[in-house]
């Protein structure tokens, strides 16, 4: 994406009173407690174990590091990651 696009969707989505992750399709990732990972806009699953999930982004990727993670949901755009989750990093 271009950055006159990006400018355009920012303004388009302040003038709107849109949520930005909206216009640009940034991934949005929801946390509950150490249970559960809700990951919007993702762009598919590059590896899964159930220590490690590696998931592609639209800006890089996503590593969820923990303990007996299953995949409880996958759609197109979201997922939704069970287990005891040690950690979330954004590479």
């Amino acid at each position: 994406m271009s950055a006159i696009s990006k400018k355009f969707r920012k303004l388009i989505s302040k003038g709107m009173q849109i949520p930005i992750d909206v216009t640009l399709g940034l991934p949005r990732v929801t946390m509950i407690g150490q249970l559960h990972v809700y990951v919007e806009n993702h762009q598919g699953i590059l590896s899964f174990t159930p220590e490690r999930v590696h998931l592609r982004l639209t800006d890089g990727e996503l590593i969820v590091v923990g303990q007996n993670i299953i995949i409880k949901a996958i759609l197109p755009e979201e997922l939704i990651l069970e287990g005891t989750i040690d950690e979330i990093k954004h590479v």
